[in-house]
């Protein structure tokens, strides 16, 4: 009974090669469902809680967010502080670790989205309501206000000094480079937010373990690494938007529009490059 048990065990491990040519008998034994296209207007959301928890999820996932970094940038800034030795790395990892830790806590009540240019390509993809992305982005954008405010008044004096966080494109840099490094960081992030959460990309490929909010804040990690010195990077229309807001100068204001017009350029990019690469690939499902 035990040889036959160990047979088994055998046979389960090495019934597959770890790395399995597209349409072999590893992938497409798996069940593969298109989740439904979502309707562009659902009024009936509105007296859902659902709806209005998700809202929450976003509002509250944003403020941690926006307090979380804008403190750390600070502390980089500020001589004086203990935390500017932790350098750009540090500032990095502090958005990073934040979107893998916020968007792992909401991705199940709001999807985990932190981002109105993720929000926006969720309509694109029929993943979302556009009732329901109107209320993420006004949520997002409110969150980003009062975690900067917070920030704010815990600081006050140094808050003003050090531009409040606010994204601007730094000297030696014109609003081309400013534009491309913000089109190619969204591109980035979106599209490892693409792979990490498609459901054919998950079924073809489920040799690959995938903790979707892991490759995202690392992607977030890496963005942030290559951008921070071009614009303190944005990528999130929402967090520019809440720095912004609460520094309030004309500094923080003339390049805003880089912000959101980069993230949104990327965002599309990223979308169809995605169509492309993963959703064009033919998937045979085992059971029709």
């Amino acid at each position: 009974m035990a040889e036959n048990k160990e047979e088994d065990v055998n046979l389960g491990a090495n019934k597959y090669r770890e790395t399995q040519p597209l349409k072999t008998a590893a992938q497409t034994d798996k069940d593969y469902k298109e989740p439904p296209p979502a309707p562009l207007f659902e009024p009936g959301e509105l007296s859902s809680w659902s709806f209005y928890r998700a809202g929450i999820a976003e509002f509250m996932a944003t403020f941690l967010f926006l307090y979380i970094t804008i403190l750390t940038v600070m502390g980089l800034k500020r001589s004086d502080s203990l935390c500017s030795s932790v350098g750009i790395q540090g500032v990095a990892w502090a958005f990073g670790g934040m979107i893998f830790a916020l968007v792992y806590c909401t991705a199940g009540i709001s999807g985990g989205h932190i981002n109105p240019a993720v929000t926006i390509w969720s309509v694109l993809g029929k993943k979302l309501s556009l009732t329901r992305a109107v209320f993420y982005i006004v949520m997002q954008c409110l969150g980003a206000i009062c975690g900067a405010g917070v920030v704010k008044g815990f600081m006050v004096g140094p808050y003003e000094r050090l531009n409040g966080g606010a994204n601007v494109v730094n000297p030696g840099y014109t609003k081309g480079d400013g534009l491309g490094a913000e089109i190619i960081g969204t591109f980035v992030l979106v599209y490892t937010v693409f792979s990490a959460t498609d459901a054919k990309r998950s079924a073809r490929d489920s040799h690959v373990p995938i903790l979707a909010p892991l490759p995202i804040g690392f992607a977030v990690f890496l963005v942030h690494l290559a951008t921070i010195p071009t614009t303190g990077t944005g990528t999130n229309p929402a967090r520019s938007l809440g720095a912004a807001t609460i520094y309030n100068q004309d500094q923080a204001w003339d390049d805003h529009w880089i912000f959101w017009v980069g993230p949104f350029i990327g965002q599309a990019l990223a979308a169809v490059y995605h169509q492309i690469i993963i959703r064009a690939i033919p998937f045979k499902s085992s059971r029709s």
